[in-house]
């Protein structure tokens, strides 16, 4: 007897969901709205016992968490559906909720779904970690550049050979630059506001080495070269399993490292890197390629022989960060971890 599968689209909403059921021939048997939670998907789905279920849900804010609860308390199989690629295919006349929820249950059901990897609720939870730090470092950096414009503005230079934010330098700001008096007022709650972020950076990286004790994947990258705490941290939460990919290609690709293809007719050429992928975990990548150019005598090399080319060092730090992540992902590959 053939197992019925049945193919499920949920366009997710904060308080609803549109729910689309539909056989494996394209017919659709219910499309409605219903509460957003897994009891009430799970009612209007109405699977019988035995029966296999197929669910698509795209890619947001909310999702992961209520495709976990459809795969534990359901045993169902969840996809998660990539948010730019769905938007792209959605692009008619006639959108609204039911014909997303429809379109999402037709392209799993045919196998068409552009799907992205569901991660475990602890990888999820340590990427709030890594980003709130990487929202503390931006705005430290943001107070740092305002107040450096109001020095600029007020016409205010440190005295010859004082670098900025030394204490010699914090010195002469607090005690001999002449600034207006709301100008010098602004400065101080500058001032106070990089106090702060400075605390919260020492917190989120404190919480950071606690992890790398018990995570076996971040020692491993701490052991690499080129690779600190915070770069380990961000590559574990940010890719989570290196054997989730195919190659070494497709996970530098995922890291918006390689080239994008400008080819056209019998011309074939390549343009800048692609615009796809996490920024966070690009630029942090990218520092790492500087760091081996400097240190490590094998990217060195690399480096060098692709600026003798004519490359501009900033190309053949972005080439070697490229190649550095392909070896990377089979130095991460679950047998290497176990030897």
């Amino acid at each position: 007897m053939a197992i019925v599968t049945w193919y499920v689209g949920l366009d997710y909403h904060q308080a609803k969901l549109q729910v689309c059921v539909m056989d494996a021939k394209g017919k659709v048997r219910v499309n409605r709205y219903c509460a957003n939670n897994w009891q009430a998907v799970a009612h209007v789905v109405a699977a019988k016992e035995g029966e296999q279920v197929v669910v698509a849900i795209e890619a947001c804010c909310g999702a992961a968490n209520l495709a976990d609860e459809l795969i534990t308390h359901l045993g169902w199989e969840v996809q998660q559906a990539h948010a730019g690629y769905v938007s792209r295919i959605k692009q008619n006349p006639d959108k609204s909720d039911y014909t997303d929820a429809r379109l999402l249950a037709d392209l799993v059901r045919v196998g068409y779904l552009p799907k992205v990897w569901l991660a475990p609720e602890q990888i999820r939870d340590l990427r709030k970690l890594v980003r709130f730090r990487a929202d503390v470092i931006k705005k430290f950096t943001a107070s740092k550049l305002r107040i450096r414009a109001l020095l600029r503005e007020s016409r205010q230079y440190p005295p010859l050979g004082t670098r900025a934010w030394t204490r010699r330098w914090l010195m002469w700001l607090r005690e001999v630059a002449q600034v207006a008096e709301h100008t010098r007022w602004v400065i101080e709650q500058e001032l106070a506001m990089l106090e702060i972020y400075k605390r919260q950076k020492l917190e989120v990286e404190a919480r950071m080495e606690a992890l790398a004790g018990e995570d076996a994947i971040v020692q491993q990258l701490r052991a690499q070269k080129g690779i600190g705490l915070v770069t380990a941290v961000t590559l574990r939460a940010e890719i989570g399993r290196f054997d989730r990919f195919a190659s070494g290609k497709q996970l530098s690709r995922f890291c918006g490292l390689t080239p994008r293809n400008a080819s056209s007719g019998e011309r074939e050429s390549t343009g800048g890197i692609i615009k796809a992928g996490n920024t966070q975990l690009r630029m942090m990548i990218i520092q790492a390629g500087h760091r081996l150019m400097n240190y490590d005598a094998r990217w060195q090399a690399l480096g060098a022989r692709l600026m003798q080319q004519g490359k501009p060092r900033s190309v053949a730090v972005v080439a070697v960060a490229n190649r550095w992540m392909r070896w990377l992902y089979h130095q991460m590959q679950p047998a290497q971890l176990a030897a």
